[in-house]
């Protein structure tokens, strides 16, 4: 099913969406990380010099420390304590103080976020030489808070995207509606229903009409010109019907013993073939052909259309079928393909019944690669290799094997050689 396929249009979109709603998320959290983080500092820094201030006043009116605060010397200081409080008094020496604390000592505050010692808060104040009133406050509240909001902001991501992705994968279906009808459509045009278009009445003037309007622009005129190439065809081979019935008629009266007489006759003989061909492919490009189905024993019927050849072919049955078909059309499949293998192929040519499948094998150079891929095209051989021709006999087959609802395949045997194979097993087309 398209809507669970990964690679999907929707999908792709809504991947999309989830991550610019993940980029977004990550920004909008980052700030506010920080700034709560920040905010958080100063409120643990002013608490901290709150405490020192109180605690300094107490010191200078009783001349001990409250209980809750440490008296330490330079040397019992944290390392980073220390250094700041030389650095703050570096920077404090002859400031104006009267604005500041009631003693001149030097401040400093320290926030001490690693292990084993996380989430404190130091201060300190020098209150004497080599005396410092020390404090140390709990930040674990607000380290929680922070965490507690980081997982509010993850828990918020998650739920807007349980939201966002199946809002934007449903958001597309409109457009993979129209792509899937789109390609429908390409695909019937392919098969060759060449009136079927996409249409765009009534449509916004988006990608996705722009491209359905092309596709039918392009199906419009891929009919005209299939259709010119078909009344061209059917034309020349009609016009050419007459004047070739006159040579005919005018040839039949040379000398039958004339060799030169011969030569035009068999030249005569190809050319009435090759507009017979002509003709029948314009029916088959107008859809004028129509089967008529009969039930046929297979192997009866290709044995002898092939004795009929008057080719030295080897036939062979293996628990063939009575198949519902049309013998004539049938007919004249086997007869392509077994003089195509005979006229380009080499011996031994072999057809082979089985069930419903006939199979034709010749063991020359097999098809060519260009036939293999985009299977029969006409006056094309593929390659000089394969003999000259007009490459009409494996079009003419391809077409009735259409019309009857068979399956004709082209490919080449391991050991070398062609292989055509016209599966009459029923829905054999479509497989």
């Amino acid at each position: 099913m398209d809507f669970l396929n990964p690679r999907a249009l929707r999908w792709k979109i809504a991947a999309l969406a989830a991550a610019a709603c993940c980029a977004v998320a990550a920004v909008v959290g980052f700030l506010v990380h920080d700034a709560t983080r920040e905010r958080g500092l100063r409120v643990g820094t002013d608490r901290t010099l709150t405490r020192l201030i109180a605690a300094e006043r107490e010191y200078d009116r009783t001349g001990k420390a409250p209980a809750d605060i440490d008296v330490r010397s330079r040397g019992e200081l944290p390392e980073p304590l220390a250094r700041d409080l030389a650095t703050f008094a570096e920077t404090e020496t002859g400031a104006d103080t009267e604005a500041g604390p009631p003693d001149t000592g030097a401040y400093a505050t320290w926030y001490d976020a690693d292990p084993p010692n996380w989430f404190w808060m130091w201060g300190a104040v020098a209150v004497a030489d080599d005396r410092f009133l020390v404090v140390r406050d709990d930040m674990s509240t607000e380290v929680r808070s922070l965490q507690l909001l980081d997982r509010s902001i993850v828990k918020s991501v998650l739920a807007a995207l349980l939201f966002v992705v199946p809002l934007a994968a449903l958001a597309t279906e409109p457009i993979n509606r129209r792509l899937r009808h789109g390609a429908r459509t390409a695909r019937r045009i392919a098969d060759g229903d060449l009136d079927a278009r996409i249409g765009t009445a009534g449509r916004a003037r988006d990608e996705v009409t722009e491209m359905a309007s092309a596709v039918d622009d392009m199906a419009a005129a891929l009919q005209r010109k299939l259709e010119n190439e078909r009344r061209f065809t059917a034309d020349v081979a009609h016009e050419l019907r007459t004047p070739l019935m006159g040579l005919v008629t005018a040839a039949g009266l040379l000398p039958e013993d004339d060799e030169a007489a011969g030569l035009v006759r068999d030249r005569l003989r190809a050319l009435n073939a090759l507009v017979e061909d002509l003709l029948e492919i314009s029916r088959l490009d107008a859809g004028a052909e129509r089967a008529r189905l009969d039930p046929v024993p297979l192997g009866e019927l290709v044995a002898d259309v092939v004795r009929r050849t008057g080719t030295d072919t080897r036939v062979g049955t293996v628990d063939a079928e009575v198949v519902e078909t049309d013998p004539r059309r049938v007919e004249r499949i086997v007869v392509n393909l077994v003089t195509n293998a005979h006229r380009h192929g080499a011996a031994p040519v072999e057809v082979t019944v089985t069930g419903a499948r006939i199979t034709v094998r010749d063991h020359g150079p097999g098809f060519p690669a260009d036939l293999l891929e985009r299977g029969p095209q006409r006056f094309r051989t593929g390659a000089s290799e394969r003999g000259r021709g007009h490459g009409l006999g494996l079009t003419v087959a391809q077409g009735q094997s259409e019309v009857i609802g068979a399956r004709l395949t082209f490919t080449n045997a391991p050991g070398g050689g062609a292989v055509a194979t016209l599966d009459l097993t029923p829905h054999a087309s479509a497989a």
